[in-house]
């Protein structure tokens, strides 16, 4: 279950019941480095957020992130050995402050359903969704690498004829947790949250009409579209290589019950909630940066 983005260990969890602890208060620190409002998060969200291994996904992000800031930088007036332009890519991403935006909205979305937090925990903290999330994570990882991208898309290619049933199954995932719809959605609203941030930093010709804003935004999606089949299709193909037939359709038969379409939707909320905030953080950062100001 990932996110594009313009998507722990069950040991752990012994170490929530020796606390005895019925919720626990997590405080987020914005990137301007002020505490933002304390949310309490209920140690079975917290649990849940272990087994999906966010925290790492969260380090993962900030390496794409840092990443794609890099490329942004030769449009600044400093160019890319700019330090402020560093230093702000390194607040905007901090993983400890990506994580409790993630909890926090996981929480308010998971609110209640005490049962699905319980039965999503037991699937992803069991030997099959601990090793279907870590294959996930490291297929991210290595995606980075054009050459293995390139072979991951003909490796999916390549199931249409050598093996047909394998492709309906990762078909069959993608439909099951809305991953292009979803992901398309997100994207273009992390792009406007982007638009936005730079109409804040103060740059008149950034400051756009939310209408105008919108419809540059609604104007690129064939396009993200289009990238997101492109990704999301290989990137299964090859995260899911090691796993057998048996464990991916487990996988799929859990994603299609009402717990695993629950923390489905929550986790798209809450990605939906990191990224509109890192993209407009990104984009204000960028129009200060662009005017040679201290960001």
């Amino acid at each position: 279950m990932w996110r594009l983005g313009s998507v722990a260990c069950a040991a752990a969890f012994g170490l929530w019941a020796v606390l005895g602890a019925v919720q626990v208060a997590a405080q987020a620190v914005t990137p301007e480095g002020k505490p933002a409002q304390l949310a309490v998060i209920p140690v079975p969200v917290l649990e849940l957020s272990l087994a999906l291994k966010v925290g790492e996904v969260m380090e993962v992000l900030r390496e794409e992130g840092m990443a794609s800031g890099a490329d942004l930088a030769s449009d600044l007036p400093r160019g890319a050995e700019d330090p402020l332009w560093s230093a702000a890519l390194s607040r905007i991403y901090d993983p400890a402050h990506m994580e409790a935006i993630f909890n926090q909205s996981f929480a308010q979305s998971l609110a209640g359903q005490g049962e699905t937090v319980e039965a999503a925990t037991a699937f992803f903290a069991s030997p099959i969704g601990e090793r279907a999330l870590s294959l996930e994570l490291a297929a991210r990882m290595a995606l980075q690498d054009e050459a293995v991208e390139a072979a991951a898309e003909r490796a999916y290619a390549d199931l249409a004829e050598a093996n047909p049933e394998r492709q309906a199954m990762i078909d069959m995932f993608v439909s099951a947790n809305d991953l292009v719809e979803s992901n398309v959605m997100g994207a273009l609203n992390a792009n406007l949250s982007f638009l936005r941030g730079l109409a804040d930093s103060g740059v008149e010709e950034f400051a756009l009409p939310e209408a105008e804003m919108l419809a540059q935004v609604w104007a690129t999606e064939p396009e993200v579209r289009d990238e997101m089949v492109g990704w999301v299709f290989p990137f299964l193909t090859l995260a899911y290589q090691p796993l057998s037939d048996a464990d991916l359709q487990a996988y799929i038969a859990f994603s299609k019950t009402p717990a695993g379409q629950r923390v489905n939707a929550a986790m798209f909320q809450a990605y939906d909630a990191l990224f509109d905030e890192i993209s407009h953080d990104l984009g204000r950062a960028f129009g200060l940066a662009l005017q040679g100001d201290d960001i």
